[in-house]
């Protein structure tokens, strides 16, 4: 796995990130696809998503909200939250609340990281819908913070200059209803994948145990964006 010089080495990086056009000509970022994607939707799978996830120790976390367009209007999500290990991707949907037990548990539990972008929003909306503090969360933005980078680096742009790769982010499946009783395949892919990203680079940048892979696939060499 090739990373950035700079980010590996702990040095400061550099503040130039790769812009849209130049992340558009990169291969794809090769992600979970539906074998590797489950929805829980029954007891058993529940049983199967917390085992797996608290055996992972460090997971991937995200979650999606049916967008607001009127002005005022006031966000009812989350309406999905979403962990990945380095091999599948557990989905909860929160109309399912015979799950939000394991949820709460997943949520609270100190000795499993929950490692994401950008996730002070959805931390906000997770307190206000459970009414519980998630414990062990890492915004890997601040990480990137904390090696020089001057604004934040989503998660797409982190998979461009870490990993040489393009993760798809279809705007239609941003703004799509993840309010709805039945998702769709690219909404599932979208979901699974933002969290599958979270956890490359959760361990790319070191941050987890040295035994975890970093990524399924092989990585193109330097990406040029590193100084």
């Amino acid at each position: 796995m090739t990373t950035s010089p700079a980010v590996a080495s702990g040095q400061r990086a550099p503040t130039a990130l790769p812009e849209r056009d130049q992340i558009a000509l990169l291969p794809p970022f090769e992600g979970l696809d539906l074998p590797d994607i489950h929805v829980v939707d029954s007891a058993e799978r529940a049983a199967m998503a917390l085992s797996s996830l608290m055996q992972a120790g460090a997971v991937g976390f995200d979650t999606e909200s049916k967008p607001t367009f009127a002005k005022n209007e006031v966000s009812q999500g989350p309406h999905l939250l979403q962990f990945a290990t380095h091999d599948a991707a557990w989905l909860f949907q929160l109309h399912r609340s015979e799950f939000h037990d394991v949820l709460a548990t997943l949520l609270a539990a100190p000795e499993l990281v929950k490692a994401g972008f950008g996730l002070s929003s959805d931390l906000k909306l997770i307190r206000e819908r459970f009414g519980i503090e998630p414990r062990a969360v890492v915004d890997i933005d601040h990480e990137f913070r904390r090696q020089g980078y001057r604004k934040s680096v989503g998660v797409k742009t982190a998979v461009a200059l870490m990993f040489g790769r393009r993760l798809a982010k279809s705007r239609k499946a941003t703004t799509s209803n993840w309010a709805s009783r039945q998702l769709t395949p690219a909404q599932l892919r979208y979901a699974a994948n933002d969290a599958y990203a979270a956890i490359c680079l959760y361990s790319a940048l070191g941050l987890g145990s040295p035994r975890e892979p970093a990524l399924r696939t092989t990585a193109p060499g330097p990406t040029g964006w590193a100084a």
